[in-house]
Formats: structure tokens, C-alpha cells, sequence
């Protein structure tokens, strides 16, 4: 008897063991989970407040259950479900973490419910990003996958759940997995949640709004209806025309913005413009090309309105009202997110986009820039003078055009891999030096013609591009200035401008300028700042003529959410000469720089340094961005 109760007990003590193997077995996805979140963001994480310790805490919960019943399900040893629901936990984990691994690498936050909706308009564009970077994507997918796989094993193998355990789990976990596309996270300004939840809150917000049952509008741009000009008189100082050329993704230290700079990168504009007039402490008002063109063409800020940005008149409008001829030729695709509304009235004798170029454009690169450039050498002996002109080139958008046979800078590759970074740099600048090729191109053959001695040519670029200078790649994700500091300047032959334009403009050399005074610059080099049929509009521009002296200093707001386009991350502030406040929505406070003395912004001054700033910005911005 003595050893039958013995036998029992030690029966009832294996079974113990046992249960508690299973259930350690069924937590360990989620701790695998957590275990790649610290890794990735330990540091965050453990500087938590204490109620987003909360909501971690209650997060990691919820991705127990959720793959705890998963793999109880998929652990059964009979029944027809166990097959499916072993695929889907092999799936769903590695879309639900390793897809977070690949976002945060690229954009150094987590997919999130703004992100996903935002993407839900460039579908072709976000089609093309996995094109571009499938292997590092699968590097980050491929080991979940693994790892999925080996726990759905190892479940089988070392759990003993019963069949009726399993077949409650398999009914729950359709259930479960819905919860988890609910449930409400926190996922802004302090993502204090595990990436799995993030994700599945972010794919079930976006199922709402595929089914209708909860639409959010997403601010993209729409037909312009500017209200119409009267007859302006233009009154130039000189006789000119002007060509505004404007390149896409361009950082400034990158380019020779003075003459005779030596930059290996951009030598071929250097050498087509030795008496330029350089610009180089120009920033853009955003680091998004739709914004930034709204900027560029009406004068306005950035945050100014939807209606004002979309009807205000803008340059090729000033231009037909003063009886100059207009063109507007671009590589950029108009399929890109309603871009062809933007333009379609546009008084405008000549004009091209990607398709007319290349019916095969890509939707992110646009038509080849040597299209563009043979286009334009053709068209714009044919315009009548004066003429104000506009060439915008495209081929430094992700996922950048490189002529592999000319790539000076190396190593070079296509991955986004942050170890591979520095190869990354390189095969963007080997784009940047592609495309300098066929800018000077063009330049050199309006400097041959008829017309050269009396074209002025204006450039700049749209914003800049970062490469994990703070933990983002690429633009739109914040006003740091890797992404709004640009290469400007302004090249016009001796008979063009007055000695007293040249001299103004030449005591900007240095000094702090924005896109927000280029408007004011092309109007009065088109003779037009002073016609009395501008001044209600001159009223509402915030920029001053940089062909004039005693250019005021004012507090200029800059973000990439704007009426005339939204933005996946909330991001704001605004910058006054060289001091600049601003913030992402993951931010925790605002973020106070000089640029004059912190060039990359790797040291945030005390906020006491810019408390005027603090006021401008909590007038301007309701709010902190992600609050």
C-alpha cells in the first residue's frame, strides 16, 4: 500500500511538472517578444513613466494570451484545425515582430495605426521600398519565421495538453487574435506597449477603415481653384528670364554651394556655374516634396491652411497675369498620391511629367532625369520672352537612380541594413552624382544658346535626406536639419541683375534663409513684389526678397503635416536665424538646437535658451506632436 500512495504521488507530482513545463512553454513567445523589444529599445523601455510601465506591463499580458492560445492550439496532436492554425503561428509573429524589426531599423519607431493608414495611399510606393530592400526585409522576417516554427515544435514535442484543451484554444484564438486588433495600446508619443500589439492595433485599425466602419481622410492634394489674377504689370530692373531648377533629396553637404568648393559629389554644376551667387544657410520650411512645392510656389507656410495652400496663386500664375511665357517640366510621376490635381490648371506652354517621358516610370524615381533634361533642351529655346521656367528633377528619391558603370563611391550598396549604412550613403550619393551630370547638362546648353546671356537660373532643392543622424533614414519624418538644410543658389549673368540685387544677394551668402524667401526673390526678379495686383497676397507671404537688403527676421513655422499633405509621424516646430525648436511625436519634450553651433543638432540646449521660441511654437502648434 505504502508503495501504491508513493507511486501516486509521484505520478501527481510529474503531472505538475508537466502542466508547469507546458504553460512555461506557451509564455515563451512572449517573452521572446520582450526579449527583442530591449533589445531594440532597452534603454526607452526601462526610462519609462510609470504608467507607461502600466501599459507595457498590461501589453505584455495580452501578448501571452494571444500566442499562448495560439500555440496551445496549434500544439494538438489530432484534429483538422492543427495544421492551419500552425501556419498562422508561424505567420502572424513574423509579421507582427519582424516587421517591427524592419520599420524600426528604417524609421527608428515602431509601425504604428497613423503609419499604416498613411501608407495605405502609396501602396505602389511602399511596394517599391520592399523591391528596393527585400533582403534586409527578409532578414528581419526569415528568423521569426525560424524561431515560430522551432516553439510550434517544441510545443508539440514537450507539451501534454489534452485534445479538449487544444480544441477550446483552437475556437478561442480566432477571437483572440480579433481582441488584439481592438484593444486600445498606447503607440505615439511613448510607445509603451510590446511591438506585436502595436502592429496588430495598427492592422485592425486599418481593417476599419477598408470596411468603412471607421474612415479617417487622408490629406493628400486636391484640384486647386485659385481665385484669378488681374492684369499685372511687371517692371523688372533688367530684362531676364528665369529657369527655377529644383532637385529632390538633396542635403547640403553635399553639394559646392561656392564657387570652386570642392565636393566630389556634385563637381559637374560647380563647374558650369563658376560665378554663382551661392545661399548657404537656405532651409526648406518641411522635408516633404508636396509641401515644400506649395511652400516654393505661393509663399505660404507649411502649416497656412488646406484652402489657402490650395488657392493662393502661385508662380506660373503670377507670371501669365504679367504676359510671361511658363513651363513646367518634371520626371516626378503625377500618379504619386493625386500629384496631377496639384498642377492641372497650371497656365503653363510647355509641360511634361514621368509617363510623358517614359510610360514605364517608376512611381517613386519617376522617368530617367537624362529624359528630362533632352526634353527640356528642345523645348526651352521655343519659349517666347521673358519666360519663367521650372525643371524638377527626381531620380534622388528612394530608391535612387545609379548608373552602376559610373559609381565613384564605394562601397555601395542597396541595403538598408543599419550595419550597412555607410554603403547605403554611398549609393545614394552615387545617384546625387548621376544626376549632377545631367542638371549641368542642361545648364551648359542654355548657356550656349541665344538665351543664356539673359537667363537667370535659381536652384535649390525640395529638402534634404537622413541617414540615421538621429535614428530616422530618408525624409518626412522631422525637421532636423539632414533634412531641410539645402543647396541653393542663384547663377545670372552680368547684364542681369542690377549692382544693387547683386549686392543684396550677395549678403545672404551666409545668413539664414528659407524656401519661404525664394517666393518673394522670384517675384521681384520677375519685376512683380511691388505691382499693386500681388499686395493681398504679398500680405499673407511670409519671406522677404533676398534681391533687396534688410530682409526682416521672424519666427517661421516648419512641419511635414499640412493641408496640403498629411504625415505618417507628427512632427513640428519652428526656427528663428539659427535657432530652431522642434519635436516628433515620440519626443518627450521640445527639442531647442542652434544649428550655427551644433551643426548636426547632437546636443539639445537647455529650453531657457530658446523660451521666445517656446512661445512662438505654443502659438503657432496647438500641441506637442503625438499628444
Amino acid at each position: 500500500m505504502n508503495r501504491a500512495v508513493g507511486s501516486s504521488g509521484d505520478s501527481e507530482s510529474h503531472v505538475d511538472v508537466q502542466s508547469w513545463r507546458g504553460l512555461g512553454i506557451l509564455a515563451l513567445p512572449a517573452l521572446a517578444v520582450m526579449a527583442a523589444d530591449f533589445m531594440m529599445r532597452g534603454s526607452l523601455i526601462l526610462a519609462f513613466p510609470a504608467k507607461y510601465i502600466g501599459s507595457y506591463a498590461l501589453s505584455l499580458a495580452e501578448s501571452t494570451i494571444l500566442w499562448g492560445v495560439f500555440l496551445l492550439a496549434a500544439s494538438a496532436r489530432q484534429g483538422p484545425w492543427r495544421w492551419p492554425l500552425r501556419a498562422c503561428f508561424v505567420v502572424l509573429p513574423m509579421l507582427a515582430l519582424g516587421g517591427q524589426m524592419y520599420f524600426r531599423g528604417q524609421y527608428g519607431t515602431y509601425l504604428n495605426l497613423d503609419a499604416t493608414l498613411f501608407g495605405t495611399s502609396m501602396a505602389d510606393s511602399l511596394w517599391g521600398q520592399l523591391d528596393a530592400d527585400l533582403a534586409h526585409f527578409l532578414g528581419s522576417m526569415v528568423p521569426v519565421a525560424i524561431v515560430a516554427a522551432a516553439l510550434v515544435w517544441l510545443a508539440c514535442r514537450r507539451t501534454h495538453f489534452s485534445t479538449r484543451a487544444s480544441r477550446w484554444a483552437a475556437w478561442l484564438s480566432p477571437f483572440a487574435l480579433l481582441a488584439a486588433m481592438l484593444i486600445p495600446c498606447s503607440y505615439r508619443s511613448i510607445q509603451g506597449s510590446t511591438p506585436d500589439v502595436i502592429y496588430l492595433h495598427a492592422i485592425g485599425g486599418l481593417a476599419k477603415q477598408l470596411t468603412g466602419i471607421d474612415v479617417r481622410s487622408h490629406v493628400r492634394p486636391r484640384l486647386r481653384r485659385p481665385a484669378s489674377l488681374p492684369t499685372l504689370r511687371a517692371q523688372p530692373a533688367a530684362f531676364r528670364n528665369i529657369l527655377f531648377i529644383l532637385n529632390e533629396s538633396l542635403r547640403a553637404d553635399l553639394a559646392c554651394q561656392r564657387p570652386g568648393d570642392r565636393c566630389p559629389t556634385m563637381p559637374f554644376t560647380d563647374e558650369a556655374t563658376p560665378g554663382r551667387l551661392p545661399l548657404t544657410q537656405m532651409r526648406s520650411n518641411s522635408s516633404t516634396t508636396a509641401i515644400e512645392l506649395a511652400v516654393l510656389w505661393t509663399g505660404l507656410e507649411p502649416n497656412a491652411g488646406r484652402d489657402a495652400l490650395h488657392d493662393t496663386p502661385v508662380l506660373f500664375e503670377y507670371a501669365d497675369a504679367a504676359g510671361w511665357d511658363t513651363a513646367y517640366w518634371t520626371s516626378h510621376h503625377m500618379m504619386f498620391a493625386n500629384s496631377r490635381l496639384w498642377v492641372q490648371h497650371l497656365p503653363l506652354r510647355f509641360h511634361c511629367h514621368a509617363t510623358t517621358l517614359d510610360s514605364q516610370a517608376n512611381v517613386d524615381t519617376g522617368a530617367d532625369d537624362r529624359l528630362l533634361t533632352e526634353r527640356v533642351k528642345h523645348e526651352v529655346s521655343q519659349l517666347r520672352e521673358p519666360f519663367f521656367a521650372m525643371v524638377q528633377y527626381g531620380n534622388t528619391h528612394v530608391p535612387y537612380l545609379v548608373d552602376k558603370e559610373n559609381s565613384p563611391f564605394r562601397p555601395s550598396g542597396e541595403s538598408k541594413a543599419p550595419r550597412d549604412n555607410e554603403a547605403y550613403r554611398n549609393y545614394y550619393k552615387n545617384a546625387v552624382y548621376r544626376q549632377n551630370k545631367t542638371v549641368a547638362e542642361l545648364i551648359r546648353s542654355v548657356r550656349r544658346s541665344p538665351i543664356g546671356e539673359r537667363t537667370i537660373i535659381v536652384y535649390t532643392a525640395d529638402h534634404g535626406e537622413a541617414f540615421r543622424e538621429h535614428d530616422q533614414l530618408g525624409h518626412t519624418a522631422s525637421i532636423f536639419d539632414v533634412e531641410i538644410h539645402v543647396p541653393t543658389w542663384i547663377d545670372a549673368p552680368p547684364s542681369t541683375l542690377s549692382e544693387e540685387e547683386r549686392t543684396a544677394v550677395r549678403s545672404y551668402r551666409d545668413a539664414p534663409t528659407f524656401h519661404t524667401d525664394l517666393t518673394p526673390t522670384l517675384l521681384d526678379l520677375m519685376g512683380l513684389w511691388d505691382a499693386p495686383g500681388i499686395l493681398p497676397y504679398r500680405k499673407i507671404m511670409v519671406g522677404g526678397s533676398l534681391l533687396r537688403s534688410g530682409r526682416p527676421l521672424r519666427t517661421l513655422a516648419m512641419t511635414n503635416c499640412s493641408g496640403v499633405w498629411g504625415c505618417a509621424f507628427e512632427n513640428w516646430g519652428v526656427m528663428r536665424g539659427t535657432r530652431k525648436l522642434h519635436a516628433r511625436e515620440w519626443d518627450q519634450q521640445w527639442l531647442c538646437y542652434d544649428v550655427a553651433r551644433d551643426a548636426l543638432e547632437t546636443s539639445p540646449l537647455p529650453l531657457s535658451e530658446c523660451a521666445d521660441l517656446l512661445k512662438d511654437a505654443e502659438r503657432i502648434f496647438p500641441r506637442m506632436p503625438g499628444r
